[in-house]
Parts: C-alpha cells; structure tokens; sequence
C-alpha cells in the first residue's frame, strides 16, 4: 500500500504481473480490506479488474449465479450465452459497452435465418442486463451503472393446441424417448421443467398420483399431478423398463438412462411430419387446461393441477377452438328448439300483423 496525494493505492500480483489500483479513499484501513479482497479473489480463481473486465467475466458471473441459486433456467442460460450473447458480446470490455451494441446485435439476429421471435431476444437481453446488475452488486463494484435495455414489442398470445387427433399423430412420430413426456404433458399441463425433474419416487402408482416437490416448481410450491388416462400404461411401461435396463437412473424422463434436457430438433422434426409445424411444447400446457374445461373440472382445480397462480393468466390458456364453438352453436341450437319455440304462437290466416290496425 502506498499513498499518492491522499489516496491510498494498492499493489498486488496475478502470475507474476503487478497490479496498480486506487482505493478511492484516505483512510489506510479501506486499503488493508481492499488489498486483502483482490488476494482473496486471486486465490479462489474470481479475479477480474474492473477497467479490464470483458462482457465475456460477467456472462461467467451469471452462470456462477444461476448455478448457485439452483435456478432451472441455467441450461437454457448457458445456450443462450454460448450460442449468441459470447460470440457477440465476450471479447467486449465492459467499459466499452454502448447502446449500439445492443442495437447492432438485435439487428444481426433478427437477419437471421430462423428469424427468432421478439421474446426470444428480449430474453437474451435479460441476460446481459442480469449481468450487468451481478457486477454492479460486487464489492468493488465491476461496473459503475446498469444500462437499460430497449424491450421489444412481443405477442404473448398464442393460439396453438391439439385435438385428439393430432395428438394420436404427433405421438406416433416422436422419437420413443419422448413419447412419455409428451403423453403426461398433454393430460396433466405442467411445464416442461417441472416435468423433467420428476423422479421414479415422485410416482405413487397405488394412489394414481405425481408429487412434484418444493422447489422443483416454478413457484416452488409441490403439488400433486393426478395419473389418468394413457398416463398409466405408459408410465407402467415406462417404469418396467427403468427395472430392467436403468435402476440407477432416477428420472422419469430418461434417454439412454440420462436425464432429458433439450430436445428442440427432434421435436420441430416431428411436428412437421404430423402436420403441426408451428406446435410448441408448451401449447401442451394449453391443451390440457382447454381439455380440462370441457370435462368441467372446476376451475380451482384446474389451477391446482396445472400450476396457474392467477386467474388472470388461466384465462388466456383456456382459450376457445373452433370445435368449442361449433358445440357452443350446437348447444343453443337445441335450446331456441327445446324452448323458445314452445313460446311462439302462429298467428291465424288473416289475423292483422301487430302494429298495424285494419
């Protein structure tokens, strides 16, 4: 430590190199803890210099983050980051970030081929904006503010859903691996991260039910799945193969006896051939809750089951089809039938029309 005018400067070596950095203060103690901080930080691999760091340190910072909290979008972070925001943003130092970046960035990917949707970079975005906000939350800080990124307009209403044919054809030209998970989230409606965390001793086969635990929900609340309908054979064909060839591997939703994670390809591919291509899995969800209002399970229920906190956001799942509106005809069709016209009298031949006099 040494002073320069007033302030207290610290030295410290990172392989060999020497590094020169102000404490930003007179007084000798702030020195002592900063010069042992960058130690601390030199020896646990977590160095980097505020004037050098590179966006490339802070998408590392997020993925520290992610993986610390447990949070089950780390997989789907770290594509994200590997495939777009790295080779982009990495080399970038962080005192050389400007808004048109972003801009030039958001250009290039929306002159790609698939041109990704407004909600797909407005998630990437809040990656860099996430990590923006871990530098700026260290001590010392990595970054002196937090920038604020354009939001782009996004259509969150979708309209994609199934009928019961589509579901027998889409299930016939899926990859074996996946039948079981799209069969229990075509009844059930939960997310596929909630799905693809349920272990063999989550499944209780006697009383027909799934137990989601704490934790592994969106909400981290558990909840209880009911078992119904082509779930239970191909959960029982599920867990006789578990039994003979995979007992040491605990998921439910297993190829080759590992976890299942991502599998985009495979699904796109087997939506075109059914004739879906635009189907998303998570219009499963939006299947089910749909299904479920037909068999008129009560709404609390329904919610109970497929994780909905809010009515408000239920509502835009329990869209309507065409099919429920040619029921809806169908059904008034058969009242103004059965009743209305039990109402009317015919006037008689040569009766005056109401209204008007003779």
């Amino acid at each position: 430590m040494y002073l320069r005018g007033r302030i207290w400067w610290i030295c410290y070596w990172k392989g060999g190199k020497p590094y020169f950095e102000s404490s930003k203060s007179c007084i000798k103690a702030d020195a002592i803890r900063m010069l042992k901080l960058r130690q601390g930080q030199i020896v646990t691999g977590n160095f980097v210099r505020a004037d050098r760091a590179t966006m490339g340190d802070l998408f590392k910072l997020v993925e520290e983050d992610y993986a610390a909290r447990e949070c089950h979008s780390l997989y789907e972070t770290k594509l994200r980051i590997a495939r777009h925001l790295k080779p982009f943003f990495g080399n970038l130092r962080v005192a050389d970030f400007e808004t048109q970046h972003v801009h030039r960035y958001v250009g290039g990917r929306q002159k790609a081929e698939p041109r990704p949707a407004n909600a797909t970079l407005n998630r990437e975005l809040a990656i860099v904006t996430r990590a923006f906000r871990i530098a700026a939350e260290m001590t010392p800080p990595l970054v002196g503010h937090v920038p604020r990124m354009p939001k782009l307009k996004e259509d969150n209403v979708r309209t994609g859903f199934l009928e019961d044919e589509q579901y027998r054809t889409l299930l016939h030209q899926l990859p074996d691996y996946l039948q079981l998970l799209f069969v229990t989230a075509f009844h059930v409606g939960c997310r596929k991260g909630e799905l693809l965390l349920v272990q063999w001793p989550q499944v209780d086969f006697k009383s027909k039910e799934i137990r989601l635990r704490p934790g592994t929900t969106k909400n981290d609340e558990g909840r209880t799945l009911p078992i119904y309908g082509d779930m239970l054979p191909w959960l029982e064909m599920a867990y006789a193969q578990h039994q003979a060839k995979f007992q040491q591997c605990l998921w439910v939703f297993q190829k080759d006896g590992e976890r299942i994670k991502s599998f985009r390809k495979a699904w796109a591919s087997a939506c075109t051939r059914a004739g879906v291509p635009d189907l998303l899995f998570h219009d499963l969800r939006r299947s089910a809750v749909r299904n479920m209002e037909r068999a008129g399970i009560p709404r609390k229920m329904a919610m109970a089951i497929s994780g909905h906190k809010t009515e408000e956001v239920y509502r835009r799942y329990a869209m309507v089809s065409p099919r429920d509106i040619r029921d809806a005809a169908a059904k008034m069709e058969r009242f103004f039938q059965e009743t209305i016209t039990k109402t009317i009298t015919v006037p008689a031949t040569g009766a005056s029309k109401p209204g008007r006099s003779n």
